[in-house]
């Protein structure tokens, strides 16, 4: 490993205590990265610092040593309860790795106690561990923090623990901005006091990162840290030691060259990036079933209390894939990733960068791979310009196996295998029209054939986005999906159950009209939303060219017509009052106080 270095500990302007520089030899590092020697000494010169600096490129230590040492000059000792210092990062597995780093260092200063709080724990849990082992250094998720401010019905009166505050840290903070936790953020900010140090990290900086800067931050020494080799000019966000690539192929052909390629690198440790939670779920199944010999896991944001123990197992893993989503996109730092796969591409050009970051960290070398429809190959060009991220082209692998068949065997032996195929690609497209540059990934020019090919599927799912649609390119399987049955003989009977309940109920309903709700994995209530808008819209249209004077008398000839259909009038009494009903000046005119309450 090649190391990028700006000198030992021992020559930094502020001495480090001995034991914080015992535990850096510990973890074997004898020398700084640029962000650490540039940072460290202004967040102990009691300055607050804004940082930008490439993806693994030591951000993580640039805090944590900082933290120790102001922590250690406290001229008053913080009690169990007071926090000294915390950390908020956005995702759950990089506040669980912040954890563990910071712990090399606080089992050398039993004086300081820091505790995790993350989602998929029970928070009950969290106030009772902190009211008994107490927290002067808090890791934890916005979500989660800001919660625990709430908790003062159940002992914990946060407000008050942290008026002892020294320093606040934002870990990656523009991924804290997109994920929409800017609301928490900024309670959280209200309850710390404004005397403190606060660093903000990140590798890209956004205008909502700057506009965070300048309501967290008092007077920020700004530190941008550029890779070695990289002219003044650029603005380079991933390491130079990463061989970034790209492949262009059909969306039908894209599951087998993965595959293809993972068989031939299976000694290696490999993430693969999917655009959705339902993606993860299905591809992780299939490529678990149809590459052996290698150890498959699957991470997403909806898993909520297996997201740590997978985290964790991966890391230790000599060689093995792990298939996620962007939730292991920021900061992450799991050991020796080899290849970092995007299987589809992200929803911004930032993502795409904090992807390839998950390698080729702090020294060492590694590659990346973005999978591209054809229709998509100018991404390529806006990368280049957009985040000065070059990509060399990969070729398509030649005599490729052919899987899609075995895939859709899984499928027909297995309704669980088939379900998970329609609601990945359903979620899919749905993903693809929300992408942020719409001038290349454009949702009315994907080839929904090649692409239901690719995933596999049986048949068409019912969805807005294909409606009116026709697909020669596509033949369905010629079974009634119906008849799939379940492997899993418990959800097979419920399922068998479910349905002589519907059949018992259409015989029942028979003769009767019913309408019976589309249950399509789309989204229902968008559609009944856009219709009752589309029908306002329509009769705002139609009603707007009737004056008002005819909008009174339509309104009191439609009563009318109520009244004498519940007998209330007679016919003659009817005609006579549409007769004089230009004449009404208000609807009480010919109503007596009976009636009134009637109508009411």
């Amino acid at each position: 490993m090649e190391h990028v270095t700006e000198g030992s500990w021992e020559s930094l302007p502020v001495p480090l205590h001995p034991r914080v520089l015992g535990a850096l030899r510990e973890l074997g590092f004898p020398y700084m990265t640029p962000v650490q020697s540039a940072t460290i000494p202004l967040f102990m010169r009691n300055k607050d610092v804004a940082a930008e600096a490439v993806t693994g490129s030591g951000k993580t230590l640039a805090f944590v040593i900082p933290i120790l040492e102001i922590l250690l000059r406290r001229e008053e000792k913080l009690k169990k309860r007071q926090v000294g210092a915390i950390i908020i990062t956005p995702t759950r597995e990089l506040a669980i790795q912040i954890d563990e780093v910071l712990s090399h260092f606080t089992k050398h200063f039993p004086q300081f106690s820091q505790i995790l709080w993350i989602g998929g724990r029970n928070p009950g849990e969290d106030v009772e561990r902190f009211m008994q082992q107490g927290g002067n250094i808090i890791v934890a998720t916005p979500g989660r923090l800001e919660d625990m401010f709430r908790r003062k019905a159940e002992g914990l009166d946060l407000a008050s623990c942290v008026r002892s505050l020294d320093v606040l840290v934002l870990d990656e903070a523009d991924r804290l901005l997109d994920m929409g936790f800017e609301a928490s953020i900024n309670t959280i900010l209200e309850f710390l006091p404004k005397q403190r140090r606060t660093g903000l990290f990140s590798a890209t900086q956004t205008q909502e990162v700057e506009n965070l800067v300048r309501a967290g931050l008092r007077n920020p020494v700004r530190v941008s840290v550029k890779e070695k080799g990289v002219a003044a000019s650029s603005t380079q966000k991933t390491p130079s030691r990463l061989e970034n690539y790209y492949m262009v192929c059909k969306a039908d052909e894209k599951f087998n060259q993965l595959v293809h390629f993972l068989q031939n690198h299976k000694q290696e440790k490999h993430l693969i990036f999917f655009s959705t939670c339902a993606c993860v779920e299905y591809y992780g199944q299939a490529l678990e079933a149809l590459v052996k010999g290698v150890k498959i896991m699957c991470i997403h944001g909806k898993m909520k209390y297996k997201r740590s123990k997978i985290f964790m197992e991966f890391r230790g893993l000599q060689s093995g894939i792990l298939v996620c989503t962007d939730v292991m996109a920021r900061g992450i730092d799991i050991p020796e990733v080899n290849w970092v796969l995007q299987y589809d591409p992200p929803s911004s050009a930032s993502a795409f960068v904090h992807r390839c970051g998950r390698t080729a960290r702090i020294g060492h070398g590694g590659s990346a791979l973005v999978f591209l429809l054809p229709m998509e190959e100018s991404y390529i060009n806006f990368l280049a310009i957009n985040q000065k991220c070059p990509l060399q082209e990969k070729m398509l692998e030649k005599n490729t196996a052919n899987l899609l068949p075995k895939l859709k065997s899984l499928a027909l032996a297995d309704r669980a295998v088939f379900e998970k195929g329609m609601k990945a690609f359903v979620s899919y497209v749905q993903a693809y029209a929300k992408h942020e540059c719409t001038l290349i990934f454009r949702l009315k020019d994907l080839d929904f054939a090649s692409l239901a090919r690719g995933f596999a599927l049986l048949r068409m799912p019912k969805m807005p986005e294909l409606r009116g649609k026709q697909f020669p390119d596509f033949v369905p399987v010629d079974v009634d999906t119906d008849t799939i049955p379940f492997k899993d003989k418990i959800r097979e009977k419920q399922r068998q159950k479910l349905l002589e309940q519907q059949r018992k109920e259409k015989i029942e309903n028979e003769g009767r009209k019913k309408f019976i709700k589309n249950k399509a994995w789309s989204k229902q209530k968008a559609k009944k939303e856009k219709k009752k808008k589309m029908n306002e819209k329509r009769k705002r249209e139609e009603g707007s060219d009737i004056e008002d004077e005819d909008m009174e008398e339509l309104l009191n000839d439609t009563r009318l017509l109520k009244r004498l259909k519940k007998g209330k009038i007679t016919e003659e009494e009817f005609e006579k009052g549409l007769l004089t009903s230009g004449k009404r000046t208000s609807r009480t005119a010919d109503l007596g106080p009976s009636d009134l309450e009637d109508d009411c």
